[in-house]
């Protein structure tokens, strides 16, 4: 009777065990299986979009003088591209140090840049710490994915995995600071870096360049012409993340610090804003009158 008795009771416990453990292992499988078809399905959806629009960049017409200077532009998106050799190498150092410093380490999502975001957020008990790769904003940037919801977030994942196969990590950059926004109508670094300081993004120095980086993420609320003391925070903010990352020491982080926020000065005959800036914030209507235009323009101008 006895060993009846034991019997039994081995089989009450292999039986608890089993259920202990059984719905552990059935909850892993579900959460499993739910992750791979939300894999699955948003991989479906990035592969539709058509890779070509990342490239596609339009830039609005310009006419120049017989000088060779800048008199107008036509209507159409406010950018000038360039090459990524022909952006000064502050720049380049400093948005990678704002915005993706894993940039050559991951494949379009930097998971361990998740992570820290999702803690901090947690730590801080507000969504203030962003996680999007550099490739994931080329993503969102350039092709229709949605609203800020979970639902993009998934999607332009999936999108910034399709980007990394299809470019290089020299094209997504290059792409990235053509197409990113600076504020006051300006697309792309070359655009910013004139109507700013008017100079080629090839000759901005490190406090210019920190400071059109810490742009980035809000333009037009730290506007330098708007918002200088806004701007200089946010310079400085870049500064000290090169410093951290060692890309820059603190010496002369903070002799960068000591440079004054401050717009391109206005030509002669401007009112209140640099004409260079003016040009980037007026989409002058004349796009629809062109041939109007070269026939009644003096013809020392030429349009490109």
């Amino acid at each position: 009777m006895q060993f009846f008795a034991r019997l039994r009771s081995r089989k009450k416990r292999g039986g608890s065990r089993l259920f202990r453990y059984g719905w552990r292992v059935t909850l892993l499988i579900l959460l499993a299986g739910s992750g791979f078809a939300v894999f699955l399905f948003y991989g479906t959806w990035a592969q539709t979009f058509d890779m070509k629009n990342v490239g596609e960049m339009p830039e609005r017409n310009t006419v120049y003088d017989v000088d060779g200077k800048i008199y107008s532009r036509l209507a159409g998106a406010n950018r000038l591209k360039v090459s990524l050799s022909e952006v000064s190498p502050f720049f380049i150092t400093a948005v990678l140090a704002r915005e993706d410093a894993r940039f050559y380490e991951h494949k379009g999502i930097d998971w361990r840049g998740i992570m820290r975001a999702l803690v901090r957020d947690i730590t801080s008990g507000s969504a203030k710490e962003g996680a999007s790769s550099i490739t994931q904003q080329l993503a969102r940037n350039s092709l229709p994915l949605g609203g800020r919801t979970l639902s993009r977030k998934f999607l332009e994942a999936m999108v910034a995995l399709r980007i990394e196969r299809q470019f290089t990590k020299q094209q997504i950059l290059e792409l990235y600071v053509n197409r990113i926004y600076f504020g006051n109508g300006c697309y792309g670094v070359e655009t910013a870096s004139q109507a700013y300081f008017g100079k080629s993004a090839s000759k901005l120095n490190l406090p210019e360049a920190a400071l059109l980086a810490g742009l980035i993420r809000s333009p037009n609320r730290f506007s330098p012409p708007k918002n200088p003391e806004g701007a200089k925070i946010q310079r400085n903010a870049v500064l000290n993340r090169m410093v951290a990352l060692k890309k820059l020491s603190p010496g002369d982080a903070e002799a960068a610090k000591q440079a004054k926020v401050a717009p391109r000065p206005r030509r002669a005959g401007s009112r209140s804003t640099p004409r260079s800036i003016r040009l980037c914030k007026t989409p002058h209507k004349m796009g629809s009158r062109r041939s109007s235009l070269r026939s009644s323009i003096n013809p020392t101008f030429i349009i490109r």
